[in-house]
């Protein structure tokens, strides 16, 4: 029997076009970061009006530049349109976790896409940490 392979979940097929405050992501692209502000949240306008820093200009010119194999620890970027249908690799504090984005994420966060802590799931108490478990008959 082949085992089962672990398969990235991946967002439905919609019917409509997707839409960013009434502007296609095709015409949202074609925009200079000066037209953009005005439709962007307001969390997102700031940091682009205090500007990018050296390390997230250069992420974008990788971007813009058609790199295939993308990385970065820059989990505060914004995901600008650019990079909608791209690939890129966001790291996690442990291991590089593979992100492809839609067009749903424009102007989030690029560490909104990637967890940096593993859900807890507890296991059941030893003998002895509860009062009820004096009752279980050892074997």
């Amino acid at each position: 029997m082949a085992s089962p392979r672990k398969t990235q979940k991946r967002m439905p097929r919609r019917r409509e076009e997707f839409t960013y405050r009434g502007y296609k992501i095709d015409e949202l692209k074609a925009m200079g970061l000066t037209e953009l502000l005005p439709i962007m949240p307001a969390r997102a306008r700031r940091k682009v009006v205090r500007g990018f820093s050296r390390g997230e200009e250069t992420l974008l010119e990788k971007i813009r530049g058609g790199n295939q194999k993308i990385r970065t620890h820059l989990r505060d970027m914004l995901v600008m349109p650019v990079m909608i249908g791209k690939t890129i690799e966001i790291y996690s504090g442990k291991e590089f976790m593979k992100v492809e984005f839609q067009p749903e994420s424009v102007f989030h966060y690029l560490g909104e896409f990637v967890l940096t802590r593993k859900r807890v799931a507890h296991g059941s108490a030893g003998i002895g940490a509860t009062r009820g478990s004096k009752y279980v008959p050892l074997k």
